[in-house]
């Protein structure tokens, strides 16, 4: 399982909206034993969130769980190099570069994201086929 921000910033802030339902979704993820896998990207985005949101205690604490409990990943050069071409392929649409990335990481990993970006629908399960640039960029999962 291929971690995106969303679901990993929510367990340092029991404010958040979505902090309950990650904490039971890791939950979940350990009763099953199922691995999640952080790319380093995901980490200093997750980072940065929790430093301007939450102060630098909060931040130290999030790096610190992340790196303690999940495997870090890479992107490939290759990985942002399909990302960047998908973003200006589809200049029409509302994708990020980081969820792009993202995205080419779990396919290239073939490892399902859980994320909370495409309809707030937090772990998915299997990569299927891809509908739309969205799908595409937010993990190839529809």
């Amino acid at each position: 399982m291929l971690a995106d921000t969303g679901p990993l910033y929510p367990l340092r802030d029991p404010n958040d909206s979505w902090h309950e339902r990650s904490r039971a979704e890791v939950g979940r993820l350990r009763a099953e034993r199922l691995k999640v896998l952080v790319s380093y990207s995901t980490l200093i985005e997750g980072h940065t969130l929790a430093l301007r949101k939450l102060g630098i205690t909060e931040a130290q604490s999030f790096l610190m769980y992340v790196a303690r409990t999940a495997i870090l990943v890479n992107p490939t050069v290759e990985d942002y190099d399909r990302a960047t071409v998908r973003v200006l392929r589809y200049s029409d649409q509302d994708i990020t570069l980081a969820d792009t990335v993202l995205a080419e990481v779990g396919h290239r990993l073939e490892a399902p994201v859980w994320t909370y970006e495409s309809e707030r629908q937090g772990i998915k399960r299997k990569p299927g086929k891809r509908k739309a640039a969205n799908d595409e960029a937010r993990g190839r999962l529809i």
